[in-house]
Parts: C-alpha cells; structure tokens; sequence
C-alpha cells in the first residue's frame, strides 16, 4: 500500500471512518485521524477503545476502505 493514499484518507474533511485490512485477515477499525501515524515503510495503527497497538508493514496493508458506521 502506499502511504501516500493512506495520508489522502487522513486528511479528508470531514475525516470518514475507515477500516485497514491485511493479508493476514486481521483488520483495524480507524474512527479517529490521530490515531493513525504513517512512517515511510510502516503504519502503526491504535485502537484505544480496545487498548490496541499494532505496527504493520505497508507492505501487508491490502486495502483501506471506509468503514460502515450504522
């Protein structure tokens, strides 16, 4: 993935939901832009309401898609 599309994503206004999936079937639930920080090969994302960190590799990330808020 590139992070430049993530950082696209971030920066909307107002920010959308969204969800980062990755090849290994785990998947993270973004409702906050800030709790996303982007590095040049890596992606460390949180979930505080899960007291969650994870740091992926870019490389594993295969899509972000808007995350359905019903």
């Amino acid at each position: 993935m590139n992070p430049e599309a993530i950082r696209k994503l971030l920066s909307r206004r107002p920010f959308l939901p969204f969800v980062v999936r990755l090849s290994s079937g785990e998947s993270y639930g973004e409702r906050h832009s800030e709790c996303i920080a982007i590095a040049k090969t890596r992606i460390v994302v949180t979930e505080p309401e899960e007291d969650r960190v994870a740091v992926c590799s870019l490389m594993h990330v295969t899509s972000v898609d808007d995350l359905q808020t019903t």
